[in-house]
């Protein structure tokens, strides 16, 4: 019950203040607690001659309501913990607009305010979100219904727009925007978030022209001028953090990558046409498919000292999730392999903590469903032919940890532009 004490029972509630008046009928906005919570009751709260107040039952034939809330206010500790939380948006409930939502419930700092698809209802998107063939039965309480969404009791409000002009995110109260459709990657498009209210927008893909970012990497060069970026890849954010140590310690010459990548959504479950990709068109469940990608030729924008020399190509498989990088270079000085994992496994436990991570266990791709980091370096499956010709393996979970980073990537803009 205490899961589901912050359901709001209005969707146009309003807080119980010292200007109610008599017999006058109110409904409670913010989080309360829930030792009075009834589940499936349908009531609001009417204001006693006394000033005391009291639930009223309603009639069966009223909206469908969520909860009785306790009439105790929240403390003045807790409203300021709401208030001081960074409001996000999310357009585009697939993949990574789900995780995003998964991950930003997990976390202090920032509040998911509103949540655009025009493809998806709100009764579906409650269920998409709590079922997950991958990542697993989300334990907490989800209801989707004409109101909204509300996950553990707290609202999130739905729209249902194609254009992202339309998309009422200033009423809602998002200030930074996640756009997750893979369809407006560009300053053009990702522009119209701005015309709804609101202030900054994270592409979460890889743009042609949108300032580029990868935590850990280039955070430093965000300024609070931008109002549009792009947290890159997946696949660029497991790559970049491992070639920015290397490079670092070693220098780059030149390097070639290879990424044994999971199906994604834009595969085929059988063959069907791709006019622009023919073998992306082949069944993604029974077979290896060859693939471009850009990702190593991205590490050149946020490590423009790279720029040019990595290039790379992809294989996806039939897998589910979690991917791994193979980054084969040539350096500029001599080192063991041992040193080189040395350099590693030290920047994942100082500079990069968080974002690198270093095994040397005998690990598989399953073993990384869920991990948040960037990228996990496996030190017993890379392999060194000379002094400066090396191969690095590196997993990475391509759903979870690159969600995880894109509000790693909000949450330091947050902290730049409060500074202005």
């Amino acid at each position: 019950m205490a899961a589901l004490a912050n359901l709001v029972v209005s969707h146009q509630a309003t807080h119980v203040g010292a200007n109610a008046t008599a017999g006058k009928k109110i409904a409670l906005a913010k989080p309360l607690a829930a030792k009075n919570f009834v589940r499936g009751s349908r009531s609001v709260l009417q204001v006693s001659s006394a000033g005391r107040t009291q639930p009223v039952r309603l009639a069966r034939r009223a909206p469908r309501t969520l909860a009785v809330l306790s009439p105790e206010a929240p403390t003045s500790d807790a409203a300021a913990e709401q208030e001081g939380k960074i409001k996000v948006g999310i357009n585009g409930f697939g993949r990574i607009g789900r995780l995003v939502l998964r991950a930003a419930l997990k976390r202090n700092d920032i509040e998911v305010v509103a949540v655009n698809d025009p493809f998806i209802p709100p009764d579906y998107m409650a269920y998409m979100f709590k079922y997950d063939s991958v990542h697993g039965r989300y334990e907490g309480d989800v209801i989707g219904n004409e109101e909204g969404l509300f996950f553990n009791g707290k609202k999130v409000a739905c729209f249902e727009e194609k254009d992202p002009a339309n998309i009422k995110w200033g009423e809602a109260g998002a200030e930074y925007v996640v756009e997750s459709t893979g369809v407006f990657t560009t300053l053009d498009t990702a522009d119209a978030h701005l015309k709804g209210g609101a202030k900054k927008v994270v592409i979460s893909a890889p743009s042609k022209d949108a300032p580029m970012f990868v935590c850990g990497v280039n955070l430093e060069q965000y300024e609070p001028s931008m109002t549009i970026v792009s947290n890159a890849s997946c696949t660029t954010n497991c790559l970049a953090p491992l070639a920015k140590v290397v490079d670092e310690k070693f220098g780059i010459l030149e390097g070639l990558m290879t990424t044994v990548h999971a199906t994604t959504a834009t595969q085929k479950t059988v063959d069907g046409p791709s006019k622009k990709d023919w073998r992306g068109g082949r069944g993604a469940s029974g077979n290896i498919i060859p693939s471009s990608t850009g990702a190593a030729k991205a590490v050149g924008k946020v490590l423009p000292h790279l720029n040019g020399k990595l290039t790379g190509m992809a294989f996806r498989v039939p897998t589910s999730d979690v991917s791994v990088v193979d980054l084969t270079v040539r350096t500029e000085k001599e080192a063991t392999y041992e040193e080189i994992m040395a350099a590693l496994k030290e920047a994942s436990e100082t500079d990069l903590k968080g974002y690198l991570g270093y095994t040397e266990d005998a690990v598989v791709s399953t073993d990384f469903v869920g991990d948040n980091h960037s990228s996990i370096v496996d030190s017993k499956a890379g392999i060194q032919l000379s002094p400066n010709f090396v191969k690095l393996v590196s997993w990475y979970d391509n759903e979870w940890g690159y969600s995880c980073r894109v509000l790693d990537l909000i949450a330091h803009m947050a902290a730049v532009d409060s500074k202005v």
